[in-house]
């Protein structure tokens, strides 16, 4: 497979929004069995395509919010599983990934500096949006990763400069990774069924034409992302597109291209990379 990267490790890595699935869906069965393959093995090749090992992780997930942008601390923090109803071995998971305090206090400098207010967070564990995936990509669980909050309230322009904030580690080997799904309407996804929804559709092609646009351009039109075609049923609540914003912000000029796509439980799902 071609690398979406030819980088050494003193070239800026990129930002990438990766779908994260449904709940543990790729280490359970499914009906059909199929539904969730194409993804799995696309994340599985994600360390080959990058062309280049990252020293660490930063990584958003949809699935952690806070009062201000949280950080967590932890030199070796546990898993949270944060899903409910599935199989007992789903709770089972083990993905020992080392945490890194002194990136996480990078991190809160960065936020400072930049004037966005930061917490720590020493108990809470790496959620779903974090390892289902990332246990995938990175099965050996050798690369340190800091998880950081989104910020309650959700305004897009707070996670843009989440993302510029973050930006300058791209330049120390230091990964971002925003994690979510870039259609996230529930009710329609359960209905099921092999039609895929008009409305994923238009929002997709809508999010692929917008970030391959100049920076400032396709800031201002994730920062107007609800009048989009079709984003409302998309996104009923806009949390698991919040990472987005965040990959975008850390991108600076660099533009952005779809790297992935599928259609699973009846809706489009695509992976975005910036700097590539």
């Amino acid at each position: 497979m071609s690398s979406i990267l030819n980088a050494t490790p003193e070239q800026a890595l990129p930002t990438l929004f990766l779908p994260h699935g449904a709940g543990p869906c790729f280490y359970m069965d499914w009906q059909p069995a199929d539904e969730w393959l194409a993804m799995a093995e696309w994340l599985r090749q994600l360390p080959a395509q990058l062309g280049v090992k990252p020293r660490a992780l930063v990584v958003i997930s949809a699935h952690w919010q806070a009062q201000r942008f949280a950080i967590n601390v932890q030199p070796c923090p546990e898993l949270y599983y944060d899903y409910y109803g599935f199989p007992e071995h789903t709770y089972q998971l083990q993905w020992p990934v080392p945490g890194d305090p002194q990136l996480a206090r990078q991190v809160a400098q960065y936020l400072a500096a930049a004037g966005l207010e930061s917490v720590e967070e020493s108990s809470r564990g790496l959620d779903h949006g974090v390892f289902v995936p990332l246990k995938l990509a990175f099965p050996e669980a050798e690369i340190p990763v800091v998880q950081v909050s989104l910020k309650q309230g959700l305004a897009v322009e707070e996670h843009l400069a989440l993302g510029r904030a973050l930006a300058p580690l791209r330049e120390q080997g230091v990964l971002i990774v925003a994690s979510g799904m870039s259609y996230h309407n529930m009710a329609r996804l359960m209905r099921g069924g092999t039609q895929v929804d008009p409305d994923s559709q238009a929002f997709d092609q809508w999010l692929g034409e917008s970030i391959a646009l100049p920076a400032q351009q396709r800031d201002a039109r994730l920062v107007q992302w609800s009048q989009a075609p079709g984003a409302r049923a998309a996104h009923p609540e806009e949390e698991h597109l919040l990472p987005l914003m965040v990959a975008a912000g850390a991108a600076g000029d660099d533009p952005g291209t779809r790297i992935f796509q599928d259609q699973v439980m009846g809706s489009v799902q695509s992976a975005f990379a910036f700097g590539i």
